[in-house]
């Protein structure tokens, strides 16, 4: 057969191809094999409007967990592991699901990496902390100065996974603190009984921003329903044995309690951390750590809705302050 010049050129080109490939094939099995595409492309393509959406419906989700807590009538240590470990099943079809879709194997998606065990050493650091500031100083503190996370973010952003904070970013997480300040720091007082748990307070954003860091760093070569059951099971790990260490019992005393536990896991953390870990595969860390101050409103008004507690009229401000704040730091592109 007569082959022409430009079927010469391309099988001069395939062989070059299989040639460059031939040298690199270990090194891209190596890479596929410990960071396996699951929903990573994907979810870096969703339209703003749905990963932001999907970023608010979690704040909301996460806000409203104080309320399954205060009614769980267990201790709040066993609250947070419940809280994860009742949601991992249902994590677990997740990942199934996203793997099938993928067509990838459980095998190459369930990688423990750096970042997966990162991401739940660092979810574990937060819920620690946190019940410990909350038993130790007043609500009002220890939401105020776990508000600061999105600072950490904003800080080690740029050095620790390459993303610099714009300007507008800046400005917006100034007037969520401004708004923080309003809707929190009526109650904030200081008290050298409570400055420990002050601490604890201050230690929990920054865990909960190191969190933010290492769930965008792990987004970008793994899937929300991996990354959230994987990171889950190092965090559910971490806080059994906090758990049985304080001495804290696991069972709550009536169906009343076992619901709210189930709701914790279903509502908080698989609706609130599973659609936080959505949105991080497609919006920026700082963006996204902003999610905080959301999260204290919800709050706020999840205590007025079911609680009865008072929204004074400078909350409500402060409230407005962080949707504006938000809406100023939003990504332009």
């Amino acid at each position: 057969m007569v082959w022409s010049d430009r079927q010469k050129r391309d099988q001069t080109k395939h062989k070059l191809a299989c040639c460059h490939n031939h040298h690199n094939g270990s090194m891209l099995a190596n890479h596929q094999f410990y960071f396996p595409n699951t929903l990573t492309t994907s979810s870096t393509r969703l339209p703003f409007a749905f990963a932001f959406s999907a970023l608010v419906m979690g704040a909301i989700a996460m806000g409203i967990s104080p309320v399954f807590v205060r009614l769980a009538e267990v201790g709040p240590f066993a609250s947070a592991f419940w809280r994860v470990s009742l949601a991992l099943p249902f994590l677990f079809i997740w990942l199934w699901l996203e793997a099938r879709q993928n067509a990838v194997s459980l095998r190459n998606t369930l990688v423990f990496d750096k970042a997966v065990l990162l991401t739940g050493v660092f979810f574990a650091g937060d819920l620690f902390f946190w019940h410990l500031s909350i038993l130790n100083t007043t609500i009002a503190n220890a939401t105020l100065l776990s508000c600061l996370a999105p600072v950490w973010v904003a800080l080690f952003s740029g050095a620790f996974i390459g993303e610099p904070v714009n300007r507008n970013t800046l400005v917006g997480l100034l007037i969520c603190l401004v708004g923080a300040a309003f809707l929190i720091g009526g109650s904030f007082s200081v008290a050298p009984e409570r400055l420990l748990g002050d601490i604890y307070g201050f230690l929990t954003s920054i865990f909960f921003g190191l969190y933010f860091l290492a769930v965008r760093v792990a987004r970008r070569t793994h899937g929300t329903g991996a990354l959230t059951f994987m990171g889950g099971c190092v965090t559910a790990a971490m806080l059994l044995a906090i758990t049985l260490l304080a001495g804290q019992g696991l069972w709550p005393q009536t169906m009343a309690g076992v619901a709210a536990l189930f709701a914790l896991g279903l509502v908080s953390h698989i609706g609130g951390q599973g659609l936080l870990t959505l949105a991080l595969g497609a919006l920026s860390a700082t963006f996204s750590s902003l999610v905080i101050f959301i999260e204290a409103v919800a709050a706020a008004f999840f205590g007025w809705l079911i609680f009865t507690e008072a929204l004074e009229p400078i909350q409500i401000a402060g409230g407005s302050f962080i949707l504006v704040g938000i809406w100023i730091a939003r990504p332009r592109s």
